[in-house]
């Protein structure tokens, strides 16, 4: 096949008699029809057999543009059980390698080509099982699978033919190089490699240097007139820190009818506010955080996909990847990290062809210098304002820190890591702790009495 007749105004269905019928079917159950740009300008290079480092913004498609050639090439191969593994996928998050291996398990309706998910957190004896019965196509998370390579007898990957890195960048930032360079000793030289990433940095390269063969093609989607998707709606609110638990009761009221992810700094700020509002403000909430139990954060990722309102709240364990239909509204209630990360969180919304989102994201009036910060970025925010906030909350909760002891260890808490994020904010010339009136930001969780906080000793006072 050529490699430049394919162009993002093809269909689907132009790759009769080039790729299996079968997968061609799927796509079509799946009501597929015109590939995205990234899909269209990977999938010939990579059903050529080349080593591919493909770059793209959240929400465009990467998942598809990897497996459909990758399924391809074991099909040619007639891939048995036999033979062992013959495609790996690397996930950075589990609930990311769980959605990969979804999209795979459709994929494969009526191909008999075996597949598996190899993630922390589930029984790894079972996992054992089935890799010794021989798997063909595994999608997992790092840790687990390098795991697997160094104990698992009889897991076979002699005759590996393609390894796929997805979110590259965020298997960096997640500490996982290590761990990448151990898998990579352990599997055969002969072999596709294919790198996707949201961003191309020097560590993504040298990464892409250590995996790839010297002349990989890279492709990658640029927009240069913005950051985010077109059908993106974006703004900002500035609160008083004081006010910031208030201003997100009215935000979840009035999107009660929506579906709507707030994502938040800590693990404990997500615990606290998820238990506030599930338990004593009877609202529609699921949560998912990295320090959740496996079966719970599966639990509540395959709940809210379902799900056609309510909110989730989340950690930046949900900010990479995740394709949840129909995510009406983005809630920044606490800052990104950085620019990457904001625009990760937004691509969870406004995901596909011809679609539309909202997001919005709280700042104090002290940080608005941080709108300026993205739109030097290319990321463009109104100023979005909801009305008065309601004290009524800020009074129950209050009365609630007072009487109910596990709410106020809770709240104690997310207090204390709120600040500490805050604290190690690399942004910090926006977003300083200095700046920050303590006492203020400590009526958000409900304490009129400041709690001690012992990691801020070079402060003399809290404000």
């Amino acid at each position: 096949m050529n490699a430049q007749v394919m162009t993002n105004e093809f269909k689907f269905s132009m790759l009769e008699g080039k790729i299996d019928s079968r997968i061609l079917k799927s796509l079509s159950s799946m009501g597929l029809e015109n590939p995205t740009q990234i899909q269209a300008k990977t999938l010939p290079y990579m059903l050529l057999g080349d080593d591919i480092i493909g770059a793209a913004k959240t929400g465009s498609g990467k998942t598809l543009a990897f497996l459909i050639p990758a399924i391809e090439k074991l099909i040619n191969l007639e891939f048995t059980k036999n033979k062992g593994v013959g495609c790996l996928i690397i996930s950075p998050t589990r609930e990311l390698a769980l959605q990969t291996n979804e999209v795979l398990k459709k994929l494969l309706t009526d191909i008999k080509l075996t597949h598996s998910l190899i993630i922390g957190g589930e029984k790894k004896m079972k996992e054992i099982m089935l890799l010794q019965k021989g798997v063909n196509i595994i999608v997992g998370t790092p840790g687990r699978i390098l795991d697997h390579l160094e104990n698992t007898e009889n897991f076979n990957c002699k005759n590996l033919k393609c390894l796929i890195l997805d979110e590259a960048d965020k298997l960096l930032e997640a500490g996982f190089e290590k761990v990448i360079v151990g898998i990579i000793k352990k599997l055969p030289k002969n072999r596709q490699t294919v790198l996707f990433s949201a961003t191309i940095d020097d560590r993504v390269e040298r990464l892409a240097r250590m995996t790839l063969k010297s002349n990989p093609k890279v492709i990658d989607i640029k927009d240069n007139k913005q950051s985010t998707v077109v059908g993106l709606q974006q703004g900002y609110c500035s609160c008083p820190v004081e006010n910031r638990i208030c201003w997100l009761y009215k935000m979840l009221k009035k999107t009660r009818k929506m579906k709507v992810m707030v994502f938040f700094s800590s693990c404990k700020s997500v615990d606290f506010h998820y238990e506030f509002f599930k338990t004593h403000c009877k609202a529609s909430v699921l949560s998912i955080h990295g320090k959740q139990s496996q079966p719970r954060r599966k639990d509540a990722y395959q709940t809210f996909i379902k799900a056609e309102k309510g909110a989730l709240f989340c950690t930046d364990v949900a900010a990479r990847g995740l394709d949840i239909p129909l995510v009406d509204w983005i809630v920044q209630y606490d800052p990104p990290t950085d620019m990457k990360e904001y625009i990760h969180r937004v691509g969870r919304t406004a995901r596909g062809l011809n679609s539309n989102g909202n997001a919005v994201i709280l700042i104090r009036p002290e940080e608005e210098e941080f709108i300026e910060y993205l739109r030097r970025e290319k990321v463009y925010l109104d100023k979005y304002n909801f009305g008065d906030t309601p004290s009524d909350v800020q009074k129950m909760l209050e009365e609630l820190i007072k009487q109910d002891g596990t709410m106020k260890v809770l709240a104690r808490k997310a207090y204390l890591s709120f600040l500490r994020c805050y604290n190690k904010h690399p942004l910090n010339k926006v977003f300083n702790i200095k700046n920050l009136n303590l006492k203020m930001a400590a009526l958000a969780f409900g304490f009129m009495e400041q709690p001690h906080v012992d990691f801020l000793k070079s402060r003399k006072d809290s404000k």
